[in-house]
């Protein structure tokens, strides 16, 4: 398959599926109303994809591998931000697991895209 636009890479459509799960959970109930956790999720979340995007158009292979790695750190936090979640009850252990598997298989497919890059 050839790579015409970032909405080509599967690991920026893996991150566009976080940020989604991250926004569902965090835009409800009392998890809504701490700003600080929930601006901050959201924010690693989509910074997932966003840095992917960037990245694309960086004009050369180092370059765009520099942003995937970005991509990759924002999984692990996002994966870090879900802990405090779980811990204030905001959401529930089916809710972690699901949110926290679909980052690990983001970064895992990034670090994937990574190895071709190289």
């Amino acid at each position: 398959m050839t790579i015409r636009r970032f909405e080509d890479i599967e690991g920026w459509q893996l991150a566009r599926e976080l940020t989604r799960q991250v926004y569902a959970v965090a835009m409800r109930g009392v998890f809504a109303k701490d700003f600080g956790l929930r601006d901050q999720m959201t924010r690693a979340s989509g910074s997932t994809m966003h840095n992917i995007a960037e990245g694309f158009d960086g004009g050369s292979n180092a370059e765009f591998v520099k942003y995937l790695r970005y991509s990759q750190r924002s999984c692990s936090e996002v994966q870090s931000q879900l802990y405090v979640a779980l811990d204030q009850s905001y959401i529930s252990q089916t809710e972690f697991e699901s949110i926290y598997e679909q980052a690990a298989l983001t970064h895992a497919k990034v670090g994937g895209f990574i190895r071709y890059l190289l």
